[in-house]
């Protein structure tokens, strides 16, 4: 990748670095260039890239812009050896096409590959193997407006229909009588995506009235300027705005908060990805992966204002809704910050779930807390009937507690709870997504 990150230096930035070259032992360099999403570009990447060089080296590592807005590199070293990496955040498309061209080690991505990056990949590498594809962090799509604003909560459905313009009044939804004003991502932004497909669906289209932008941090400081705006970002965008909370159907509203991002029970909360070139991927983007998903690179998620996926005990503010046995049976429990999360009807397990299984693992040892201590409870998607659910919600459980086992955890307590609970509509496939699920609790340390 050399050729390609020399090429996007300025002249200036060129010289800085040839002289950089020639003042250091090493002789060798080693490169690294991640493209993709804003979201993971413009803090995360460059703070995961430090991370992992300095545990390398010991020794401080540099930034530096290229000369292109959304565009950082990172030098170090690695052993005896000089390490540059790019960072360049234009968008999750834009590092689909990097990677598809060879021009990047890694695609940041704040949505899943497309059905069409997959096939158009499919030669070099299957980018929804374990291999290929990885969960660096959770995200909540934060829904944003001005903090003297009034409304305090909203449904999916009526956020849809305000970005789409049906609704023009924030007196229509509880607030003051002014029209609203939009603001939203860019439409190469993997956050637009997200809100596209979990928000606006197939039945709205986004008003062209609405401002865009390319950058989280700009959106969420205008809308907190602005007394009638709202707007959508990162969690780790917020800022100075308001968060409203979000309900799905009949499910409860939730803010975005570690147990509810981290679970993936809030509506929007979304997974945040890097892909590589499964076999093909250079041996420093490999490294580099593992450093992320391990338990110091998801500390560094966690300081960076995302969710981290190292799993946390937490107890649960149970809404009215939850019904007295759910109540009785998790009494003297916390729940853990991670979910096992299935398709509709299905049993198998998806590749966060693999890494969850070790993490869930490791979590126990540590706070040595034996297989009595832990309960699977597991739930379905609406099913035609109690028994259906029951059983499917049931077998989910059961394949987690067998993975477990095969990880050296031993027999643990399991139940299932039907398709009760929901946390999203049934009848969409995100909602069917969430409320099939296992959930881990704990007794409480």
């Amino acid at each position: 990748m050399t050729s390609n990150l020399l090429a996007r230096f300025s002249g200036r930035a060129l010289m800085a670095l040839c002289a950089l070259a020639m003042a250091s032992a090493p002789v060798h360099a080693e490169t690294l260039e991640i493209h993709g999403s804003n979201t993971i570009g413009a803090t995360l990447a460059p703070m995961l890239v430090e991370g992992f060089l300095a545990g390398q080296a010991g020794q401080p590592v540099t930034r530096r812009g290229t000369g292109e807005a959304n565009e950082q590199i990172l030098t170090g070293q690695r052993a005896n050896t000089a390490v540059q990496a790019l960072v360049a955040a234009h968008g999750s498309s834009t590092g689909f096409r990097a990677l598809d061209a060879g021009a990047a080690d890694i695609w940041a991505s704040s949505r899943p590959a497309k059905p069409s990056e997959v096939d158009r990949m499919a030669g070099r590498a299957d980018l929804r193997d374990l291999t290929s594809e990885h969960v660096i962090a959770i995200d909540g799509l934060a829904v944003l407006v001005n903090p003297g604003n009034p409304v305090n909560q909203l449904s999916i459905e009526t956020l849809a229909r305000i970005f789409a313009g049906e609704i023009r009044n924030w007196s229509d939804v509880g607030g003051k009588d002014q029209a609203i004003r939009l603001y939203a991502r860019d439409d190469r932004s993997g956050t637009w995506d997200t809100f596209q497909s979990l928000v606006l669906g197939k039945t709205y289209t986004l008003d062209p009235t609405a401002q865009r932008y390319e950058s989280n941090d700009q959106l969420s400081d205008d809308v907190s300027r602005d007394p009638a705006g709202i707007g959508f970002a990162g969690l780790a965008s917020v800022r100075n705005s308001k968060v409203l909370a979000i309900s799905d159907g009949q499910a409860p509203a939730l803010k975005p908060n570690q147990l509810t991002v981290a679970s993936e029970d809030y509506p929007l909360a979304r997974r945040l990805y890097m892909y590589t070139a499964g076999n093909q991927t250079p041996v420093l983007a490999r490294e580099f992966i593992e450093f992320v998903l391990g338990e110091d690179g998801q500390a560094i998620v966690s300081e960076s204002g995302f969710v981290s996926q190292n799993p946390m005990a937490v107890k649960p503010e149970l809404d009215g809704q939850t019904p007295d046995t759910f109540r009785r049976l998790t009494a003297n429990y916390q729940r853990l910050t991670v979910n096992f999360r299935f398709s509709e009807g299905r049993t198998k397990l998806d590749n966060k779930a693999q890494r969850d299984l070790r993490r869930v693992a490791e979590y126990l040892a540590q706070t040595n807390q034996s297989t009595d201590d832990v309960l699977l409870i597991g739930f379905a998607d609406q099913q035609s009937n109690e028994l259906r659910a029951q059983m499917i919600s049931e077998l989910r459980a059961l394949s987690v507690r067998k993975a477990l086992s095969d990880l050296g955890v031993g027999d643990i307590a399991y139940t299932g709870y039907g398709h009760y609970m929901p946390v999203g509509t049934a009848g969409g496939d995100t909602g069917q997504q969430r409320n099939g699920r296992v959930e881990v609790w704990v007794r409480g340390l």
